[in-house]
Formats: C-alpha cells, structure tokens, sequence
C-alpha cells in the first residue's frame, strides 16, 4: 500500500515492503541474467571491450585501456565515427523506415515523427551546412536550442564532421550562455528564435545577441525559425536554418576519428562560481552509453518506445535521449514542454498516444505528479509501460512506491539509477530482471564499474555505515578533463583520495551492502557531532501524508554546530493548519531520531526550481542564513526564492 493512503511512517513501510522482485514474466524475458555481474567482475576490460565491439568501426580497436591516473585511454588505435554509429549503420542494415523520435511540441497539435532515414538526410544536410560555414574538426560549436528536432540533428552534424559540440540548456542567461562560449572557444552558435514554455514563447536569439557582444570570436550564428517571433539577423554573421541548411545535398561522407576525439564539453556547476566545462570523447562514451541504455533498461529496441523525459541540455538528454538510443536503434519520445502544458495529464496522454514503454525521469518530477493525483495517470491507458526509472537525485521510498503503484500499476521494474555529468552514463543501478529491488536505494554498481564507500581516511567502511562515494577503477565513459583547466580537474575529482575518482556524493551500505545515495556531501549536516543526510530528513518530511515536496537545509547554529531547516510544500488536499509544523517536526523525530527535528519548518506555496525541475538548494541556504540570495538566472521562477526569503525573515521577526 501507499503511505499516503493510510498515514503509515516511512520504517513501517520499509518493514512491511522489505523488497520488490522483478516479475516473473519480465524476469523470463530480460536482455542478461546474474552472469553478467560474475562475467564483468573477472575481467572488466574483456567486459568492455565485448561491448565497445558492438560498435561499427572503421578500425578496429586492438588495445582496451591505457591507465596511468588520472589519464584513461579507451580503444585507442581505434576510429569511428559517432554519427556513423547513431545512424549510418541502421540504414545499412536496413532500418530506414524505423521511427527515431515522435517529437511533441509544447503546443497541442505540435508534432513530427522521424524515421532513421530521414533524421540521417537532415543530419548531412547540417554536416554540409557547417562545412560551407568553415567549421572543421576540432573547432568548438554551441548549441542553444528548445527541446526540437534540430537540435538532435545540430549535435549529430557536429559528431558528424569531428566538431566538439558544447550544448548550453535554453533556460540560461545571455550571461552563462557567453560564459560557456567564451570558455569553449567556440566559434559558431546554433540556436533558434525561441521556443515553447508553458504556453509562452521565449526568446533565444534576442539571448544569443546579447551574449555575443562579449564573444567577438564567434564568426556564425544557425537560427532555426520555431516561433515565429521577431529576431534581428547580423548580416554576414547570421543565417536561417531553413535557407542554408535545408538547401544543402541530402548526402554526406563521413570522416572517422581517433577514439579519444573530443566529442563534446558540457558544463555543470562546481563549488567555484565558474562553471566546469566537462569533457567527453567518443568511443568510451558511446561503448558506455549505448551498453547501459541497452541492460538497464531492458531493451526491444523492435518493439519499444523510450521516453527519457529530460532536456538535451543537460547529460541525461545527450546520454539517454541521444546517443544511447540512436547508437541502439531505438525509438524515443522527444517532449518540447513542461509537464501540465495543456493539463495536468499531459504526460499521461502522450503515453497513451504513442504507446511509451519505457519512462525515465527525476524524482522532483515524480512527485510533482504525485502533487497533482493519481486521478490524473489513473484516466489514461498505461498498459505499454513496462519499466520504470529515476534519475537525477535519490528518490524518497514514498515516491518510489507512488511511481510503481500508480504509473507503473504494481507490474513494471523501477531502476533508480545514480550517476553525474562526469560520468558519462548510468554507474549504479538495478538490472531489470535480475535485481531485487528495495525502494530508494539504486543498489549496486553497473557490471564492470567499481565502487566503493570509504571514510574520511580512504578506508573502506562496512556494511550498516555511510561514507563518501568513490570509483576505484577506470571506465570508459568517464571524463577525460576539463576543458582548458587540467589542474582543476585533479584536484576536484582526484586529490581527495589518491588513485580514486571522488564523486564529491555521500553513499551508504545497508546491511546487505546494498548501496542508498545520500546526495552531495555538501548537503550533509553535522548536528551536534551527528552525521545527517538532508536527503534523508527529506525522505522522512516527504513520507508524511500532507508533504508534497520537502527541501532541507543546513544552517549554522552557536550550540550544534548546524541546525536543520526545511521548506515544505503540502499537498492539494490537506490545509496548513495551525499544528502542522510541530506535528511534521515530531514525525521527523519518530522516523529519524529526536537529533533529525527541523529547528524550523517553513511551510510555503512552492519550492525554487531550475528549469531542469531541480530544487535549488544552494538558494535555501542562503534563505536560511540570511545573506544575500545568489544567483537566481536559472531559476523559473526568480520571485519563488524572493518569496521564501520574505517569509523566512518575517518569521525570524516574529521570533
């Protein structure tokens, strides 16, 4: 049962539900079997090497890995082409006519589905078009484009003809958008007049001007018309898509590349305010991400449709919306919009529609719909889902079990799944039927990645204890930098604990060595001398039937060292009543222990998210500190955090 039906705390529900076997028909059905886990552990360079072979090279790799840390070499007298495996290959074996992507438009009506053979012809038309511009490999492009076809085809040109591509998620500022243009080196921008968000047409080209007044390097901006809105086009510096790229031949010969050829740098936020620009090369990458979108989700590729529901601009869109499932052959759902674009059933009706048999998503999403429901997916056919995932965050045991009783009808494996923009691919996860699952825990690394949690020391703790999260050996889809700055790479990932990647997250073995995720070690709290994960109290909030959504928080404190704070959301049906704060802070301290008791719970409207449905917690500690509120760019919402910060000081007045 769900405990939000019956009030039931997080431990009765874990006691009660101590594991989830995969079913019995699906176990029957999945693509490996517990042999792969024995298979991998003997040899885990044979293991790769088996899968990078699936891969169509023009030559063949003779040497696995070259390692000397913090430097992996992977195939390296290899070379291939990653367009040629996303596409090419599937046309050769006769696939031309599959669907690669039923794209759907925020606005209803909105829609195209693309075969193989025609996302390869407008691929070559842009790898023409880029060509005519002067790009050659090597040279750096931007990409800054709403969730639409071009932007796929822009990234596969890019592969295409050897050009590193550094994608920059459409939500952000002319000023980060320069930033990362600026760090790249790139000298063409691609990007459109703007796109669809709940139900506004934003601007991006009127961004790209902006930032490119501090970009003199960039010789060519590619405007892909989606909206229809007024633009200013530079003469000379500017063209529409539509007049030079759909002019171009439909056919392109492609060159092979050095499996080490840079294929994109994508940025993600550090501990500094400058953004790391993350390197990933080709062959590595694609044997990683081609080979766990493959077993972890199990898939058809004949039969299934995918719907990784996360924007390009991010790694999970280029990793699990691009390039795994083009390298497989596979048929995806590309979603332009938010997810109550046209009603808070929208995803529930492109399920429907276009039979979604796979459905990966973030836990922030998950119980954003959990808000909102269950009448909502409980109206529409969710017969063809067969799997289930997580991504982004650790999932809560009560969002868990809301995905797989609601969405996922009690029948569909749940793989939460951990891994980072330095990582390439998924690390830790489930295998669909083979893994026993326990709701919220992502369980064990994926066969032929090593893992451990060790403690401050580097020493590897036992079961039943928490520690930091290290890989301990090399792997293919793994970073191979970042861009420009080979100094901050060591002492960000490597420094901590020599010989090892630090994931900068916090990790924990049950008793059955299973693996929970605790999130970034920045968020765990010292309170009193006592190790908290602001996960887990969020976990512990979230589980009472009036919680939506919970943030936590730690702050200073003169006596504890830290306190804790938390920002909750109730849901639709419950009222803030008079008691709830004390009553939510008491079952914090049934759930967890006395120590865990929020010093204070601030109960508001909404929570600040980014663009990519992530709550940003950096904001809230500022909230809860009192200093000045950071950045607020890629918030949807600026005036979200403004509000919680008002709320937060008048209730420190009334104190």
């Amino acid at each position: 049962m769900a405990p939000q039906d019956h009030g039931e705390d997080i431990e009765a529900l874990l006691h009660e539900l101590r594991r989830f076997a995969p079913p019995t028909d699906f176990s029957a059905h999945a693509n490996v079997d517990a042999s792969i886990y024995l298979e991998a552990d003997r040899d885990p360079e044979a293991f790769w090497a088996t899968q990078a072979r699936q891969l169509s090279w023009e030559t063949p790799f003779t040497t696995t890995l070259s390692w000397e840390p913090p430097q992996a070499t992977w195939f390296g007298d290899g070379r291939l082409n990653a367009s040629v495996n996303c596409l090419d290959r599937h046309l050769e074996a006769g696939l031309g006519s599959r669907v690669a992507y039923h794209w759907v438009g925020e606005p209803e009506g909105d829609r195209q589905s693309i075969t193989y053979a025609q996302l390869h012809a407008m691929v070559c038309q842009a790898a023409n078009a880029l060509t005519a511009l002067g790009v050659v490999a090597g040279d750096r492009v931007a990409i800054y484009m709403p969730m639409v076809p071009e932007a796929v085809v822009a990234m596969l040109a890019c592969a295409r003809i050897g050009a590193p591509h550094s994608v920059v998620f459409g939500g952000f500022s002319a000023d980060a958008l320069a930033d990362r243009i600026l760090d790249a080196g790139a000298e063409v921008v691609i990007t459109a007049d703007g796109g669809y968000r709940r139900g506004v047409a934003s601007g991006l080209k009127v961004q790209v001007d902006e930032a490119l007044e501090r970009c003199p390097g960039v010789r060519s901006v590619l405007v892909v018309r989606r909206t229809g809105q007024a633009i200013t086009m530079a003469e000379g510096r500017d063209h529409f898509w539509h007049e030079l790229v759909e002019t171009q031949p439909a056919t392109h010969v492609p060159q092979a590349f050095g499996a080490e050829h840079p294929l994109y740098v994508m940025y993600t936020s550090g501990t500094t305010a400058k953004p790391k620009g993350i390197l990933h090369t080709t062959a590595g990458y694609l044997t990683h991400v081609a080979t766990t979108h493959r077993l972890v989700f199990d898939l058809k590729a004949e039969t299934d449709v995918v719907w990784t529901a996360a924007d390009i601009g991010w790694v999970t869109g280029h990793s699990y919306i691009v390039y795994g499932p083009l390298c497989n052959g596979a048929t995806s759902v590309l979603y332009e919009g938010v997810p109550d674009a046209g009603g808070k059933d929208r995803w529930w009706r492109i399920v429907e529609e276009y039979g979604v048999t796979i459905l990966y998503t973030a836990p922030t999403t998950i119980r954003t719909l959990m808000k909102w429901g269950e009448e909502y997916p409980m109206a529409h056919d969710r017969s063809s889902l067969r799997l289930l995932g997580s991504v982004g965050e650790p999932i809560n045991p009560e969002a868990w079990m809301w995905y797989r009783r609601v969405v996922g009808e009690n029948r569909c494996p749940i793989v939460d799944t951990w891994w980072q923009t330095e990582t390439g691919g998924i690390m830790i996860t489930p295998l669909p039927g083979v893994t026993t699952t326990k709701p919220g825990a992502a369980m064990r690394a994926f066969p032929g990645i090593s893992v451990d949690v060790v403690d401050h020391e580097g020493r590897s703790v036992p079961n039943g204890e928490g520690g930091f999260l290290v890989v301990t050996k090399p792997w293919p889809g793994m970073t191979r930098g970042i861009w420009g700055d080979p100094e901050r790479f060591v002492d960000t990932y490597w420094r901590e604990f020599e010989g090892r990647y630090f994931a900068g997250d916090g990790a924990k073995r049950d008793d059955e060595g299973d693996l929970w995720l605790l999130g970034r070690v920045d968020d765990v709290m010292n309170v009193s001398g006592h190790r908290l994960s602001t996960a887990e109290v969020e976990h512990a909030l979230v589980a009472h039937p009036a919680v939506a959504e919970a943030a936590v928080v730690g702050a200073s404190d003169p006596t504890t060292g830290q306190a804790i704070v938390a920002f909750v959301t109730i849901r639709l049906d419950h009222e803030n009543s008079d008691g709830l704060v004390e009553e939510l802070r008491a079952h914090v301290g049934q759930v967890i222990g006395p120590i865990a008791k929020p010093r204070s719970i601030l109960i508001t409207p909404e929570l600040p998210k980014t663009r990519s449905g992530k709550i940003m917690r950096r904001l809230l500690r500022d909230v809860a500190e009192h200093r000045t509120l950071g950045d607020t760019t890629t918030l949807v919402d600026p005036a979200v955090v403004q509000m919680i910060d008002d709320m937060m000081r008048a209730s420190s007045d009334d104190e």
